[in-house]
């Protein structure tokens, strides 16, 4: 007999452990108590894809042929839609959105419509998130359209975090990953105190080095928010930690 829920496709491997990470997120977020009641999900998983922010800044070509193609094969798996565990990708949402095989969910649009909803009121958030990210707005696009502004990290800290995901995304050792907590929240504490009221984990990595208790605002994750908002198109109802309030840690 088919399968009564929808097939999630998973355009991933930018990188591996974010995938990786995102496949344990969905699980979590799944109601399930055996086998059977979880989703089926087809991973394709192309670390060959050109890099994103190296794309923006014109320092390399354009990884939307590699996702066109990474769909197409989801497509010829069986996946209902596409979702893509990495930020960066979706500076070309629009672009794949074109020609894509596949129905693609935004994770700019899972991310705005949790801090949207959220019941404190937010209304300006801080950015942490790729050098190519930030330099195509495309988050503070987004969030504007809900009145939401977006506060990035100095050009400073923007190089500590840009070092931090690249180094994750290099296999950094565990002594270097709990340093790179350390240089993360002292970044996103100089984003609070510039009246930053909640905080974006804007690329994938993030959240893999991120303490996210280690701060006293609400943090948006934007990998579990994606897991979250998989589960829920997919036809069912999504396990949901609430959010913190704001001051709550």
């Amino acid at each position: 007999m088919p399968h009564r829920h929808k097939v999630v496709g998973v355009l991933g491997g930018m990188g591996p452990e974010a995938t990786l990470a995102f496949y344990a997120n969905l699980i979590a977020a799944t109601p399930a108590t055996r086998d059977q009641d979880h989703l089926q999900v087809i991973i394709n998983s192309n670390p060959r894809v050109p890099d994103r922010t190296a794309a923006v800044l014109g320092k390399g070509p354009s990884p939307v042929p590699a996702l066109l193609a990474g769909i197409e094969v989801l497509a010829r798996a069986g996946a209902t839609f596409v979702v893509i565990p990495c930020v960066s990708a979706h500076i070309f949402i629009d672009e794949l959105r074109k020609d894509a095989a596949l129905p693609v969910i935004s994770i700019l649009d899972v991310v705005a419509d949790a801090i949207g909803g959220h019941p404190g009121g937010v209304r300006k958030v801080g950015l942490i998130a790729t050098e190519g990210t930030i330099r195509a707005g495309v988050f503070a696009r987004r969030l504007s359209a809900g009145h939401i502004d977006v506060l990035c990290p100095a050009e400073a800290d923007q190089g500590i975090v840009s070092g931090a995901i690249y180094d994750v995304k290099a296999g950094a050792t565990p002594a270097r990953r709990r340093a790179i907590a350390g240089d993360l929240v002292a970044v996103s504490e100089r984003l609070i105190a510039s009246s930053a009221q909640a905080l974006v984990l804007g690329c994938t990595e993030i959240p893999l080095v991120f303490p996210s208790a280690s701060v006293g605002v609400p943090v948006f994750d934007s990998l579990k928010l994606l897991a979250e908002a998989s589960v829920a198109a997919a036809g069912l109802p999504p396990v949901v930690v609430d959010p913190p309030r704001l001051g709550e840690k």
